[in-house]
């Protein structure tokens, strides 16, 4: 009697046990599909009062085959809703600082050039090394013509890249088109600005029309996207021509991609750093007018520096990254990497500002100034800043100062977010394949590379970009008073996490590379600014351009 009696209780227990959990499945999966907006909790309700007959199976499984049939694929571009802002108080309270200084946030202001003076250079070389803002002159007073450029570029693209493997698809056809019309809109005395006629590349991140866009994989070594990066619409709307996509490290990592190494024009026996390993080698090289880069955790600021280039890694979110390989939505940036700074002025005044295709750009004033007054701006420098530097920025009028103690950085969030961005690649169909036996220390470095970030938790995440803010606040504090810094280790790490602008200038001339290996080349430092003070660091290290003449120099290749 007792057994029966006992059983009969544990089949209620069961049968009510069963119900709850049945019910919390049913709770947590409704409220992950509205999350979504896979569900609209009318619906439910309807269906929980529909007459049972219409279905035979319970709600919470109707509700769970719903919210998977809802399940939106994923690639590697869609951004995540929540977005990074450089200034720590938000870019609604940046934006309200500007208006209530007087300010315009959406101001745009036009760089002007500089006649041309002088003479003509003879050979094509000398041509091949003008800075674009000396070209833009040629081509604007019809001295050079954008055809002539366009041919010069195209025969050391040819002559050079497969020595310095700089380049992973060379645009000889639509390249050609675009140089002609630009040619025919000039004689038309249609000039649309400085870079007009002028042929660049851009790093093989970006997606170009009719090219190809491989992220120096050999994965994707044959795949097209068929649209513009919006860096390279831009471009093209301001008449540049484009004429090739150039090598970045496979996976935006290093100076290595299928194709081999990329090298250093300067020193070939040693590579050109990355990741935009293409845009360096090229620019340096004379193959191209500029480039285009994009930096993560260094890779604007590594090859320029390795390559000895002016450059620009702009504050975070002032440049699209629409059309580009996704690294991390929080850290990714789009900047020009040039031979001179005020071409990085040029460059960047193009194709800065909003794209609401990237929900984390912004727009906000750009003002170069040729000739500022160095005086009324506040310049600190790091211990290891080179002193040659700091002493002729003080010859020329500044005041520089030690610069108070950087915070720490906080623990990076990349693996996450990389992670997710390559979970289309890695996962197929949401199964990770196994590591294959017999690889090599590196080789498993490399197979796995994007897997670590799938370990932590969603927690973990969170709590990194809570300590970031942290740090951004305290960056802020140590910037308190100063519009920039000199500092010979760039601070890549630090701010890179936090935002910060950063430009790359040609100081000296000296012995570098490999040990037993070096050569001499262009030697170059650092300088960041305040947040959105990109305008400020150009203009200050345009002033010591226009005192010295490192960044006049040119590698001989022949």
């Amino acid at each position: 009697m007792s057994e029966k009696h006992d059983g009969a209780g544990d089949g209620a227990e069961a049968e009510a046990a069963d119900r709850c959990i049945r019910r919390r499945g049913f709770l947590k999966v409704v409220a992950a599909a509205t999350a979504a907006g896979a569900l609209d909790p009318r619906t439910l309700v309807a269906a929980g009062t529909a007459d049972v007959g219409a279905s035979r199976a319970p709600a919470w499984l109707r509700a769970q085959e719903a919210a998977q049939e809802e399940t939106i694929p994923l690639r590697n571009g869609e951004p995540p809703a929540l977005q990074f802002q450089a200034y720590p108080g938000g870019t609604g309270a940046l934006l309200e600082k500007y208006w209530r200084a007087g300010l315009n946030p959406f101001e745009r202001t036009p760089i002007e050039l500089d006649p041309w003076q002088g003479a003509v250079p003879s050979s094509e070389e000398e041509v091949a090394f003008l800075p674009v803002h000396r070209l833009a002159a040629l081509v604007r007073e019809r001295h050079v013509s954008p055809t002539e450029l366009f041919e010069i570029y195209m025969e050391r693209m040819k002559r050079y890249d497969p020595v310095l493997l700089c380049a992973v698809t060379i645009i000889e056809g639509r390249g050609r088109e675009e140089a002609e019309q630009a040619e025919a809109e000039i004689r038309a005395g249609e000039w649309r600005g400085p870079l007009h006629g002028i042929p660049w590349g851009v790093k093989d991140l970006f997606s170009t029309e009719g090219a190809r866009t491989t992220w120096g994989s050999a994965a994707f070594q044959t795949r097209m996207i068929e649209e513009d990066a919006e860096v390279v619409r831009r471009l093209r709307t301001a008449g540049a021509v484009l004429i090739a996509k150039l090598a970045t490290g496979e996976f935006a990592r290093g100076d290595r991609w299928y194709r081999g190494r990329t090298l250093n024009p300067w020193n070939l026996a040693w590579g050109s750093s990355g990741s935009s390993a293409g845009p360096g080698s090229a620019t340096a090289a004379g193959c191209v007018a500029f480039s285009i880069g994009t930096e993560t955790r260094g890779s604007i600021v590594s090859p320029s520096r390795r390559c000895g280039l002016s450059a620009l890694r702009p504050t975070f979110g002032r440049v699209s990254r629409y059309g580009g390989m996704v690294l991390s939505w929080s850290m990714d940036k789009t900047g020009p990497m040039c031979r001179t700074i005020e071409d990085c002025a040029l460059v960047f005044n193009e194709i800065h500002g909003a794209d609401e295709k990237d929900p984390a750009s912004v727009t906000l004033p750009f003002r170069f100034e040729r000739s500022p007054d160095l005086g009324s701006l506040s310049i600190g420098y790091t211990e290891n800043a080179p002193s040659s530097f700091v002493e002729k920025l003080e010859e020329l009028g500044a005041r520089p100062r030690l610069m108070r103690e950087l915070p720490a950085q906080s623990a990076s969030s990349l693996g996450a977010e990389s992670s997710s961005a390559f979970d289309f690649h890695v996962a197929p169909n949401g199964e990770l394949p196994p590591v294959p036996e017999g690889l090599s220390e590196q080789e498993q470095r490399d197979f796995t590379r994007f897997r670590r970030g799938r370990d932590g938790l969603a927690m973990d995440y969170v709590h990194a970009q809570r300590r970031r803010h942290i740090v951004m606040k305290r960056m802020a504090e140590a910037m308190d008073g100063f519009d920039m810094f000199a500092t010979g280790s760039g601070e890549v790490g630090l701010t890179n996490e936090t935002g910060h602008p950063a430009a790359v200038v040609q100081y000296g001339f000296g012995p570098a590379g490999p040990e037993d290996e070096e050569a001499d080349q262009p030697l170059t430092t650092t300088l960041i600014g305040d947040l959105f003070a990109d305008d400020k660091i150009l203009s200050v290290a345009h002033a010591f351009q226009t005192a010295t003449d490192w960044h006049t120099r040119h590698p001989a290749l022949d």
